[in-house]
């Protein structure tokens, strides 16, 4: 189930929130952790009991971590126990059948398994919360049920935010529950449903269209415009996707950091790293970057530190090469920032820096998305002219003539500019508010019913 789904709209999300608002106080985080389940069962009822495994061993862990508190030692091996289970199945289901294929060894032969949702998600989640009791950053959850709300919330549980059980702690003991945060949760719910269902789509299916060509047909335009189609898409599906999160947790009366922060107008590789997929960004800086050392070792060590974390980062999205690739590619980039550039970056106009960024943005997504090497290869030499395609032909100008207006509105709505207009009109804004959010939710679901069912991009790492 998806919540850019009919089914998820009008059967699913009505008769949860009906059922959890009438539910006692205490009993609440019960039937959300009993709703959560039936939604991630929906698709893959066989992985429940995978989830459900790493739920509990993670609230027996966090017990224990805490009952030996004073043992650092003793609370240190659970601590160790959990890191290494989480990892261990993550590493089981996303990595074995690549590793087994580049080893390629008569005796080993992939699994053909495939992936459970949200593993990477929930993984982390569930393994950061013995770390933070043993860090004495989160307070120890008696109550099971409560736990498996947190771990297995259907609003953030198959792509994120990574939400941490210490920004979430008070919140399931005190959920927010004004008539105004719900009001609010419907309207970032929709903003979110619909930059998937009315751009991210589109978005998709022009970069779905574009890669069907034969190379030799294509022009450097038309790879250029592939792939900005992709970046477009999948900043609109992912943010989204978060969005919808963050209301859906809303009309729950849960609050949920903000994932993203209109990345795209930035000027450097670090800014968008400030502002893309923030708490991914936070959590490796936490439970990564930090305990090996951080900034505080010297030149040496922090270069090798932050190679650790891209490769990381980049492994992370997904088991093939040009995903660590594209987290190296921006190691290379953030040490040329860091290291070399730095203080020349000041001096060069805002409109150079934001241009370059961007195109490095698009290089690195064109990276993310092309898993065989050799397309890669080819598509990258085409965007700069080392191949023998044209470099505009007459099927660009079919393209551009079709397109470029909406990759236009596309490109705006990347930025601050359509919040800064209704902002700057708060009579309009306060008055036709609700009209604009029940017009934007019915085109939306026209979308959804005239559309073949596309999934979020995040669902597949």
């Amino acid at each position: 189930m998806v919540f850019s789904s009919l089914t998820f709209l009008f059967f699913y999300l009505p008769i949860v929130c009906l059922i959890y608002k009438l539910t006692p106080l205490h009993y609440r985080n019960f039937v959300l952790f009993i709703s959560s389940l039936f939604f991630y069962g929906w698709g893959e009822p066989i992985y429940i009991l995978l989830m459900l495994l790493s739920t509990v061993v993670d609230y027996i862990n966090g017990f224990f971590v805490h009952q030996y508190r004073h043992n650092q030692t003793l609370a240190k091996r659970f601590v160790y126990f959990s890191i290494f289970f989480n990892l261990s199945l993550l590493s089981f289901f996303k990595y074995y059948d690549w590793i087994i294929g580049m080893l390629n060894l008569p005796f080993l032969k992939p699994l053909g398994l495939p992936l459970p949702l949200g593993i990477s998600f929930y993984s982390f989640q569930t393994m950061t919360y013995p770390i933070d009791i043993y860090r004495q950053e989160a307070t120890c959850q008696k109550n099971l049920f409560s736990f498996g709300a947190y771990v297995c919330m259907f609003p953030q549980l198959v792509a994120g935010p990574i939400v941490r059980y210490k920004e979430i702690d008070d919140q399931l003991k005190h959920p927010d529950n004004r008539i105004e945060t719900f009001y609010n949760g419907i309207c970032i719910f929709t903003i979110g449903l619909a930059k998937k269902v009315l751009i991210a789509n589109s978005a998709g299916a022009l970069y779905q269209e574009l890669l069907s060509i034969p190379f030799n047909n294509l022009s450097t335009i038309l790879v250029w415009i592939m792939h900005i189609s992709f970046t477009l898409q999948i900043y609109f599906d992912f943010c989204g996707y978060s969005e919808m999160a963050m209301g859906l947790g809303n009309m729950l009366g849960f609050h949920f950091p903000k994932n993203f922060n209109y990345p795209y107008i930035s000027k450097s590789i670090k800014e968008f790293w400030g502002r893309w997929h923030i708490t991914l960004g936070q959590f490796f800086k936490d439970y990564v970057y930090i305990p090996l050392g951080g900034s505080r070792c010297g030149i040496k060590r922090t270069i090798i530190n932050l190679f650790i974390v891209w490769f990381l980062t980049g492994l992370w999205h997904g088991a093939d090469w040009n995903f660590v690739i594209w987290g190296l590619y921006f190691w290379f980039l953030l040490m040329i920032e860091k290291y070399i550039i730095k203080s020349y970056i000041p001096k060069i106009p805002h409109f150079i820096q934001h241009l370059t960024t961007l195109i490095l943005i698009i290089i690195g997504f064109t990276i993310f998305d092309t898993t065989n090497l050799t397309l890669l290869k080819n598509h990258l030499l085409a965007m700069f002219g080392f191949t023998n395609i044209a470099f505009i032909n007459p099927l660009t100008l079919f393209y551009l003539r079709n397109y470029f207006v909406l990759l236009i509105i596309w490109i705006i709505g990347c930025t601050p500019i359509p919040k800064q207009v209704v902002d700057h009109f708060p009579k309009l804004k306060n008055n036709s508010q609700p009209i604009f959010y029940i017009l934007l939710l019915i085109l939306c679901i026209c979308s959804i019913a005239s559309e073949a069912y596309q999934p979020f991009l995040y669902f597949r790492f």
